[in-house]
């Protein structure tokens, strides 16, 4: 067994969890009124209520044991600090530098990188102001329009999430678009919307070299230099955040509008740099620095709590008592607000990119579980879809709730009708249903005997469902922040419990290096490569019906 397995710490919740295990949280809510009290936090107008876990003090106890016995603070202390903590690239993990305001050294290799943070943040300021009060033109002299974020990973889901999140904040002279797929589909139903003269394009490739990004970009410049009728245009109609000057000049991109950004940002970290220029072009730049201030806002926290009212590690602690000791092996998001309709898409590539590994920091492989499949949809919608499977499934999927107090879209009771079902669905999967209460249900609805008894067990619900709620005020760009990064850190706080490293993604790379063999293998009609037996087929498949 690996020494995290045979520690201390681990082993007293191992313990722990089979007294938890038949305990029910119903009970829990019984015995103490103040329940709610003990197991909940509040920061800046954010509530974090864990106290529909499987939990008591002594474990909320032995779980801050665990983080001890990991140097939990040491390492939040190295990550804030420049330390190098992605080991496997030698480099420091700094996202948190671009959110750190003005006048706040932050030291990378003895380097103080603030005074180039800002000078970035000064260049999106002057771009995006330029966009939106029309000083930047097209090649024709329009005013722009539109704009195509050109990107994929991290520099596609940060600031599509963005955007979507931010709508009510967005001009309403600028509408945003999103192209990562490099199936065609995508760009050309994007563009078939999209007049040439009024449409802005951001490559999003630190070096100008991601194939599927490259792709789609080389795509729409011959989209719109046929329809502009000169080369020239693309210098007004494309701008690049890339550190690649070389590439993004032979491409035909104004020096003056390429934006870099530095190694020390990873890219499902990076929508905080200059990848962010979508976000600062559609919401404005005044209200991006607010979401970068509710990042740093959580940051301060994250960095200076004590453990026991930390949000971000009481969360990560969590999620570590269920997969690990209860063998969960997904956690859901539910987030009740339309505008947050991609936040589970983006915090899955944040989550299981970050913490998708199978060996620890030295290069051992683990003995225990690391990450849960992260999913989830808008509620109320995932009521009507998928919560049978929770609320009556065999699996237990802890989950987290989202729900702002307030709408920005205010309309008779709609607000109340969804933070209503909010509220009821973590009652309902914390209470659950017993046989008694369901008789009583049954026989009120007119059932007796063999026709009461052959639906009984169906309308029983186990409960003793574990979720987190978290509520603000409303969906703005502070709060934005603030959510995003309470989700970062949660990860970070995980993956040193786990001992490995979450700021690199080597998984990612095998499949490129593949498909770098196999595609000249389709243009040229050839199999040159040496293939299992599967793949051979599926490649002659193709010759045979497209050549």
């Amino acid at each position: 067994m690996s020494r995290l397995i045979e520690s201390p710490a681990w082993q007293a919740l191992k313990a722990h969890q089979k007294v938890i295990e038949p305990l029910h949280m119903r009970q829990m809510f019984r015995d103490d009124p103040a329940r709610f009290d003990k197991f909940s936090v509040q920061l800046n107008g954010l509530l974090f209520d864990y106290s529909k876990n499987r939990i008591n003090a002594e474990t909320v106890k032995l779980l801050l044991a665990l983080a001890s016995q990991a140097g939990l603070p040491g390492w939040i202390e190295r990550l804030f600090s420049g330390d190098k903590v992605n080991s496997t690239e030698r480099r420091a993990a700094l996202h948190t530098a671009l959110r750190t305001p003005q006048g706040i050294p932050v030291l990378v290799d003895g380097k103080d990188v603030m005074p180039d943070v800002h000078r970035v943040l000064g260049l999106m300021r002057s771009f995006s102001d330029a966009v939106r009060n029309g000083t930047h033109r097209g090649h024709t002299g329009k005013q722009i329009t539109d704009i195509v974020n050109i990107g994929i990973g991290g520099s596609d889901l940060g600031p599509l999430m963005a955007c979507e999140a931010l709508k009510p904040y967005g001009s309403p002279n600028l509408r945003a678009h999103f192209v990562s797929n490099i199936d065609s589909t995508q760009l050309t139903e994007t563009l078939k919307k999209l007049d040439a003269e009024s449409t802005l394009f951001i490559v999003s490739s630190k070096s100008f070299t991601t194939q599927e990004t490259l792709t789609n970009a080389r795509s729409a410049r011959v989209w719109l230099v046929e329809r502009l009728g000169d080369e020239q245009a693309v210098a007004r109609h494309f701008a690049a955040i890339s550190t690649n000057l070389d590439a993004t000049a032979k491409f035909g991109i104004d020096p003056r509008n390429v934006f870099e950004f530095w190694d020390w940002v990873g890219g499902r970290y990076s929508l905080w740099s200059a990848i962010g220029l979508p976000i600062a072009l559609y919401i404005g730049m005044d209200n991006f620095e607010e979401l970068l201030g509710g990042a740093h806002a959580m940051d301060e926290h994250f960095r200076n709590a004590p453990l026991e009212q930390n949000i971000p590690a009481l969360m990560g602690l969590l999620g570590i008592w269920y997969g690990n000791f209860f063998g969960a092996g997904s956690h859901a998001l539910f987030p009740y607000d339309q505008y947050l309709h991609r936040f589970p898409a983006y915090l899955q590539q944040l989550d299981m990119e970050s913490n998708g590994k199978r060996v620890d920091r030295d290069g051992t492989p683990v003995d225990y579980d690391t990450g849960m499949v992260i999913w989830g949809e808008l509620g109320t919608n995932g009521q009507h879809a998928f919560f049978q499977l929770i609320h009556q499934g065999t699996r237990m999927i802890p989950a987290d709730f989202i729900a702002p107090l307030h709408s920005h879209n205010p309309l008779g009771e709609h607000h109340s009708l969804l933070l209503a079902n909010c509220f009821a669905q973590t009652e309902a999967l914390m209470l659950g249903k017993t046989v008694e209460e369901a008789r009583v249900e049954l026989e009120a609805q007119g059932l007796r005997g063999e026709a009461l008894e052959a639906l009984l067990q169906h309308k029983v619900f186990p409960g003793n469902k574990p979720t987190n709620t978290l509520l603000f005020d409303r969906l703005d760009p502070h709060t934005l922040g603030m959510l995003i990064a309470l989700y970062e850190h949660k990860v970070f706080v995980q993956s040193v419990l786990w001992n490995i490293n979450p700021f690199d993604q080597w998984g990612v790379e095998l499949g490129k290096q593949l498909a770098g063999k196999i595609l000249p293998e389709l243009r040229d009609g050839s199999l040159a490569s040496r293939h299992d037996a599967s793949t051979r087929g599926l490649i002659q498949h193709y010759h045979e019906r497209c050549r």
